[in-house]
């Protein structure tokens, strides 16, 4: 079947318009703004070396060259994004007359997970089984970064209801993993992370309830970042009665990362920004380099990625609370990242020791539990289910006949986790495991389906819902724990199984600091060099 055209929300030919500042005099050649750095563009736009019409349409371009390969996109909005484009062009334009404040990303393109209202445009969650409605609003995560200037082209590739950790649905082309069009882009953020990767995007916001940021930053080479529980309150999510789900930064650099950060955690002064990210706030001895505690004390998350963090104990560990119901040995790759990840940060300065973690057996059914509870509430006409996925169809089925005593029950039992984890991981600064137990998977392989090369899925997947689940508890053993225990993570690219970077296929470690250390993250992120 040939692949679709892109769908478009009322495409504008490119350049049409009047021209915005410095049109014509950006400070690369049109042809290679994708390899601006996230922070490059962004002061290229705020000092109107470039304009805000002309990134959008050099990304609409390559969006529209590259997404039919890809499948980053489940919706491309061209018309909306150049009128708003425009109107950037038309403020920054006033704000020069007049003076006055820019918005920290102004005119910065991006695209929002298909998981989240944009207003205007249909959120499809990934299924085949909901109505095809327009959203009346922004949800809170978009409004949050239009409000910082951004300006959404459209709406990114997702997994059903984002229960998954592959992008791949019954409606869209599945999204693919740039470094190799055959394997996955991980998920549920994985359309986002395949976007960034491709340069299709400088950066993307993501979400992560189980993995869903750390996951396709792994396996699409990037930097992830899952900031802790309650810093990003645009990132929260109906329907998560475990509070697992936060919004954090994909990015191919951690400063990239940082200032998408800065953006999504607003200080006292967001605005005008300069060189430098969003204003001042936050709390702990990160500021100022120290090895404990972690936000940011005197400086925005950007600043912090320059300075060098003090020498910290870290915890190398290969535990798994799923380890006793799904058996796993890590791929020789993965061994390969984490050994590789260790040398780099001994380099550094740091200590490292083995982090021998005891995790409760009780863990795999508890955090299922509470991770399915959602759609079994999600609203779903009875004669449309069958259009749901098998996976989806078994969880809510399964959600739907559990009583309310069995989820308190287990919502119980991860806060009584969390504390027991959270005392263990403070025997160290930091904790370090592989980001993923295998490399990046071929599309298809969780589901049996027969993606292989084709560019639609197939319309019957062949997997059984619990097969499925399994591969996927296999393939990313060492990510839900973290949002069960509210803590950040940082996922980095620091190996790639062809030798050199760029070369075969990336795999990272993770990073797991304590509550307030995402800027420590960062910096130990940029301090290896990414």
């Amino acid at each position: 079947m040939c692949p679709p055209a892109v769908p478009r929300n009322g495409h504008v030919p490119r350049g049409s318009g009047p021209p915005g500042p410095g049109h014509g005099r950006s400070r690369a050649p049109l042809a290679e703004i994708h390899e601006l750095s996230a922070v490059e563009l962004r002061d290229a736009l705020r000092s109107g070396e470039l304009s805000a019409r002309a990134a959008t349409d050099y990304f609409l371009d390559r969006i529209e060259a590259q997404n039919p390969h890809l499948g980053a996109f489940l919706t491309v909005t061209a018309e909306q994004a150049q009128k708003d484009a425009t109107a950037a062009d038309r403020r920054y334009a006033l704000r020069s007359r007049r003076g006055g404040a820019l918005p920290p990303l102004h005119g910065m393109p991006v695209a929002f997970k298909d998981l989240t209202d944009v207003a205007g445009v249909v959120t499809t969650h990934g299924s085949a089984a909901l109505e095809r409605k327009p959203a009346v609003a922004d949800g809170a995560l978009p409004a949050a970064l239009k409000a910082a200037g951004v300006l959404s082209l459209g709406k990114t590739q997702v997994p059903e209801f984002g229960l998954t950790a592959y992008s791949e649905n019954l409606i869209a082309p599945p999204s693919r993993n740039p470094h190799a069009l055959s394997r996955s882009s991980g998920g549920s953020s994985g359309g986002s992370a395949a976007a960034v990767a491709g340069r299709l995007l400088p950066f993307a916001p993501g979400s992560d309830g189980g993995g869903s940021v750390r996951i396709p930053a792994a396996a699409c080479g990037l930097v992830g970042l899952k900031p802790g529980r309650g810093l990003v309150p645009a990132g929260e999510s109906s329907g998560d009665p475990a509070q697992l789900v936060v919004a954090g930064p994909l990015a191919r650099s951690a400063a990239d990362a940082a200032l998408l950060l800065d953006a999504l955690v607003p200080g006292p002064d967001t605005h005008d920004a300069g060189q430098h990210g969003s204003g001042q706030h936050g709390a702990g001895q990160h500021g100022a380099g120290g090895p404990a505690g972690a936000g940011r004390a005197d400086a925005s998350y950007l600043e912090l990625t320059a300075r060098e963090p003090g020498r910290l104990r870290i915890g190398v560990s290969l535990d798994s609370p799923w380890q006793a119901k799904f058996p796993f040995i890590p791929d020789r790759e993965a061994l390969d990242a984490l050994a590789d990840g260790v040398s780099r940060l001994e380099a550094a300065g740091h200590g490292t020791s083995e982090a021998a973690i005891r995790y409760d057996n009780r863990y795999p059914e508890a955090f299922t539990t509470a991770w399915t509870a959602g759609i079994g509430s999600a609203r779903i006409s009875p004669q449309r289910e069958a259009l749901l996925t098998p996976l989806t169809r078994t969880f809510r089925r399964r959600a739907q006949q559990r009583s309310a005593a069995k989820l308190n029950e287990s919502l119980g039992f991860l806060r009584q986790f969390q504390q027991d984890t959270i005392a263990q991981y403070n025997h160290w600064d930091l904790i370090v495991t592989p980001a993923l137990a295998q490399t990046p998977r071929p599309v298809g392989w969780f589901t049996g389906a027969t993606h292989g090369g084709g560019y639609w899925p197939a319309a019957e997947w062949a997997g059984d819902a619990d097969g499925d689940y399994r591969k996927q508890c296999e393939y990313a053993p060492w990510s839900s724990m973290v949002n069960v225990c509210g803590l950040p993570a940082i996922s980095i690219p620091v190996h790639w199984t062809g030798g050199a970077p760029g070369s075969g296929l990336p795999m990272g470690i993770q990073l797991i600091g304590p509550m307030g250390s995402e800027g420590l993250l960062l910096q130990v992120a940029a301090q290896l060099g990414f």
